[in-house]
């Protein structure tokens, strides 16, 4: 297991020099080395390099060397790391020799070396070397002088990652300038490292196979801890004998799941969501390992439920993923209630490593949106690297999307996909590719946003990251608004003090009308008490905090005791109306009312009879993130309006 070193960001990992690969455990179960530490940066995900991905770190250090030979036949292992995109540490001979990045700017892969990749490549290397001199104390960091360049070894341009040498030392650098200009610049090359050459040793050649005997041991340990862990909880607390099913979802990480639910129950059944995004390879992959292996497979559809909400919604975000609710939840929580009506225990992949949202789950997870199903994550605390030890160990057939440089696969256009690997789906499914960024460019186009807020995947995000912002300097991506869908509001008036007494807000909520009026009236139900006129759709609502109107126009108006109350009433009241008109019909919010007292029929219908305002179907919808997007643009001070640019 990789272990941690927090004090320096670092992740301690293990090489067995003798097999030429990856330790997992203590000792290496082919040779019986205690193999060698070796550190990585945080937080450690570290995974086999295979197929198309070979290639490309290949092809990467023979463009910047004229030579790829030291890593041929050699384990490669990427771990990734933070950056703008794309980016992997490069691992080889127990060491990170670079990185191998997507740069946006240039819109393809670069290789950046570190020390001992400068060491490993210098023998051999025919091209990308600048020799210097005249030079001396602390160099690490420093520019060398283009009047201290001694010589040049073959062309490169500005941005390239280098060779120095200088004296019997050796070490990693960048090109400031061209080749060609190298030598009147006064600052032509940054020095990364410079030292005497290591003594780390040279791999045998190795390749996955290898990697599993050296593995072997570790696997069955981990994987007999999981199926522990599974057996315990279905004795000790499915009391109602629950069906077990395993979420399969076609990636590596699900396939897991399933081998270890199937050392548990007799014969798993699995639960797949084709969200309608789905890559055509993952939906052939799903439907032929189910048949090969007898499993039951029960399908979710999504259909078109993504393209017939995009142009209300617009494109999906990291910050902003109502995809997911529309695609994967709502089909999902209906296919569960209709099938598992009792309810299931589903074993999942869920890894503490992929994502911070994962970092502190437990073996047993609720979903709150999905009230029917308990979920088992027996994996939570592998590695990548773990995982596929796992798979390769028992020969488990995999999607072949890992083979074509994927490191994970979902939806194909998910914004949480990577730019580099949304290339590669223009290179395997053009088609799919074409019609995502035609569209993105429309939606671009209609906003008055630059062609780089597609072109560099700036739509991924509602609001720019940190480490984005820099990288949009000089671009005008404040959305504009227009006449393309996607709700706004006018605010009139601020919560601030009324004459008759109390205080009032005031505003006017533009939103695209896809149903009529009575169906605000059922939303406000999940409120507070309602009096509704179809006549004049007018809706007034009744809390004991204070009150509001809404008209058929989107007009807003609240009054209440203060302002912190005024402000709580309006919210209640504008969500409810843009639920109410953005409803999805997933279907989330009726499965999961204690009460059933909220059927989908054209939208939301509430039962009042039933209903508590519980607020519970309010948490559970997905379009009220909406709320945060429409009070953006709308700051007020002293109870009047101000308004501030909107983010993209």
């Amino acid at each position: 297991m990789v272990q941690k070193n927090i004090a320096h960001g670092k992740e301690t990992c293990r090489w067995c020099d003798r097999c030429g690969t990856l330790m997992l455990g203590d000792t290496c179960s082919a040779c019986g080395s205690e193999g060698r530490e070796f550190e990585i940066n945080s937080p450690g995900d570290i995974r086999p390099c295979m197929g198309d991905s070979i290639g490309m770190v290949l092809d990467l250090f023979e463009r910047a060397f004229g030579t790829s030979e030291p890593l041929k036949g050699k384990a490669i292992f990427f771990n990734k790391v933070p950056g703008e995109d794309r980016t992997d540490e490069v691992i080889a001979n127990g060491t990170v020799l670079g990185i191998v990045r997507f740069d946006m700017r240039l819109d393809r892969m670069v290789l950046e070396i570190r020390q001992p990749g400068a060491d490993l490549f210098n023998p051999v290397a025919t091209k990308n070397i600048v020799v210097f001199g005249g030079m001396s104390g602390h160099l690490k960091g420093k520019s060398v002088p283009g009047a201290n360049v001694i010589d040049v070894i073959g062309e490169f341009g500005a941005g390239d990652t280098l060779i120095l040498r200088k004296g019997q030392k050796v070490g990693p650098g960048i090109a400031l300038v061209d080749s060609k200009d190298i030598r009147e610049a006064e600052k032509a090359v940054k020095i990364r490292d410079l030292n005497a050459p290591s003594d780390v040793p040279i791999s045998p050649d190795s390749d996955l196979d290898t990697f599993v005997d050296v593995n072997r041991e570790h696997v069955k340990r981990i994987g007999r801890r999981a199926v522990r862990e599974m057996r315990k909880f279905l004795e000790e607390r499915n009391t109602k004998g629950l069906p077990v099913t395993v979420s399969f979802s076609g990636g590596k990480d699900s396939l897991v799941a399933y081998g270890l639910a199937s050392q548990v129950v007799d014969s798993s059944v699995l639960l797949y969501i084709d969200t309608g995004l789905e890559f055509p390879e993952s939906v052939d992959y799903v439907r032929r390992f189910a048949l090969a292996h007898g499993n039951r497979i029960h399908i979710a559809h999504g259909n078109d439920g993504f393209w017939e909400n995009v142009d209300t919604f617009g494109p999906p975000a990291k910050d902003f993923r109502w995809c997911c609710k529309v695609c994967k939840l709502g089909p999902m929580t209906d296919m569960i209630h209709n099938d598992f009506p009792k309810g299931t225990i589903t074993v999942e992949g869920n890894r503490w490593l992929e994502s911070y949202a994962r970092s502190g789950i437990g073996l047993v997870t609720k979903n709150p949106f999905v009230p029917n199903q308990v979920n088992l994550n027996p994996i939570r605390e592998w590695s990548s690297a773990e995982v596929w030890a796992y798979i390769l160990t028992h020969k488990l057939e995999f999607n072949p999307l890992y083979l074509r440089d994927f490191e994970r696969i979902g939806c194909y256009l998910c914004p949480s996909c990577l730019s580099s690997e949304w290339r590669n789906t223009g290179r395997i499914h053009p088609e799919l590719y074409v019609r995502w960024e035609d569209h993105l460019h429309q939606y671009a186009e209609e906003r008055g946003l630059p062609k780089e807020y597609v072109d560099m995947g700036f739509w991924r995000w509602k609001v720019l990251p940190p480490k984005m912002v820099q990288l949009s300097e000089g671009l005008d991506l404040c959305m504009k608004p227009t006449k393309v869908s996607g709700p706004s509001m006018d605010m009139l008036k601020g919560a601030s003090p009324c004459t008759a007494g109390g205080y009032s807000m005031e505003a006017i909520v533009k939103v695209q009308r896809n149903r009529d009026f009575s169906y605000v009236e059922d939303a406000l139900r999940t409120v507070g008490d309602v009096k509704y006129s179809p006549e004049y759709e007018i809706a007034l609502l009744k809390l004991p905090i204070g009150r509001a109107k809404l008209f058929g126009g989107g007009q807003v108006s609240v009054t209440a005791p203060d302002g912190k109350n005024a402000k709580a009433v309006f919210e209640k009241a504008v969500k409810a109306l843009i639920r109410a008109e953005l409803c999805t019909e997933c279907g989330i919010c009726a499965k999961g009312c204690p009460r059933h007292a909220i059927r989908i029929s054209g939208g939301m219908r509430v039962d009042p009879s039933r209903c508590t305002s519980c607020g519970k179907c309010e948490r559970s919808c997905m379009v009220v993130h909406y709320y945060d997007k429409l009070m953006e643009g709308s700051d007020v001070k002293d109870g009047k309006p101000v308004r501030s640019p909107r983010k993209a």
